[in-house]
């Protein structure tokens, strides 16, 4: 009966993880050159735990500020308030932004217009055409007849 029980637990729990992306990440560090599939097993599911109990707690605080979304800022204040993931991630976060967290982010589609100094122009004006004066728009005319009407 106690060996049914291992064989039902066994299927059932399988990492949400790719296990050949986890090996990849813990052979980064020199000290290790060899891993179990038990290890990686325990370090996929201690990785899994350990970032849905951050999750949790930055879905907390969105909902402490109304917001539907987890932004990193909600992350990192999850993070300072548990201590023993304080110690020993806050550096790794990064810093918070320069907004405060309930306020919409500034629109960058929009650019604003750069004041000039007196005098000068931009770029742009030399890649246009000049405007043309009424002179050189009626060259083919007599202007003799123009005067004549005015009068």
């Amino acid at each position: 009966m106690a060996d049914e029980e291992e064989i039902h637990s066994s299927e059932t729990l399988k990492p949400s993880f790719p296990t050949g992306r986890v090996k990849k990440i813990v052979k980064f560090d020199k000290d290790i050159t060899r891993i179990t599939s038990e290890a990686l097993f325990l370090v996929s599911g201690a990785t899994e735990l350990f970032l849905h109990f951050l999750t949790e707690k930055s879905a907390e605080i969105a909902v402490e500020k109304k917001r539907k979304n987890i932004k990193v800022d909600y992350l990192r204040l999850a993070v300072k308030r548990h201590q023993p993931t304080r110690d020993f991630l806050l550096d790794s976060l990064p810093m918070p932004s320069s907004q405060p967290l309930d306020e919409p982010p500034a629109d960058r589609t929009v650019k604003r217009k750069s004041v000039l100094p007196p005098n000068t122009r931009r770029i742009d004006s030399f890649f246009c055409k000049p405007p043309q004066n009424d002179d050189l728009r009626n060259e083919g005319e007599d202007p003799d007849v123009d005067d004549e009407e005015e009068t």
